[in-house]
């Protein structure tokens, strides 16, 4: 059974210029998801599909083959599905065929090998994706709030029990980018990850950072200095 690893990194970043080739602890982002994925015995080759020519090229260096992405695939609007439906079909144009797709993102550089790992023995002959989640730290029942006019608040979700604590709410997790594990054909086949049986596997919340502004940087680059 092969197992090919996809790191999705656009050249474009409205928050952060360049974001996925910014230096962390002396490496640019995108080699972290590369580094640890050469590193798993399961993980048969490793790709990162890109519209940059300068993300291209530092991946090409830390051994990443590249899948060129068209521009039209890699607007602040397009959904990363498209993405993952180009690159299976990329590869199967090449006779490139593969059992097992594991989505990397570059912007989790704290990911560890056994969170990796823990989404393989979750996968099994009933899940057609594994994603990765957090435990939450606010809850739509209970501290997070539609605002409306003139500064008017409303509790999110609404319910007939009126919660006085959050240990007392339906638990909720976060999604995390640190990973996604489903096959080709369901990718193919479907039009997003939750349309099938879906599994989650935890992450501690210092592994499961998601970079996406400037602060979160910051505190990637104090959480590596120091674990």
């Amino acid at each position: 059974m092969k197992t090919y690893a996809f790191i999705f990194a656009r050249g474009g970043s409205k928050q952060i210029p360049n974001k996925n080739i910014k230096k962390l602890n002396g490496k640019p982002l995108i080699y972290y998801p590369i580094s640890l994925a050469k590193k798993i015995p399961k993980i048969n080759k490793v790709f990162v599909s890109t519209d940059s020519i300068k993300i291209s090229k530092i991946a090409s260096k830390y051994g990443a083959e590249i899948i060129n992405r068209p521009s039209y695939l890699s607007k602040d609007n397009t959904p990363e599905w498209l993405a993952w439906k180009h690159a299976v079909q990329y590869l199967e144009k090449k006779k490139d065929f593969f059992d097992y797709f594991l989505s990397l993102p570059p912007t989790s550089p704290l990911r560890s090998k056994k969170d990796i790992l823990n989404c393989f023995d979750k996968f099994d002959k009933n899940t057609d994706v594994v994603v990765t989640v957090s435990r939450a730290s606010k809850n739509p029942w209970f501290n997070m709030v539609k605002m409306y006019n003139n500064n008017l608040l409303e509790i999110f979700l609404k319910n007939k029990t009126l919660y006085h604590r959050r240990q007392d709410t339906p638990k909720v997790f976060n999604l995390t980018t640190v990973a996604s594990l489903t096959y080709p054909d369901y990718i193919k086949k479907n039009k997003n990850k939750f349309v099938g049986n879906v599994k989650g596997v935890m992450i501690p919340e210092e592994r499961a950072l998601d970079i996406d502004t400037d602060f979160d940087l910051k505190i990637a680059k104090y959480l590596i200095k120091n674990r």
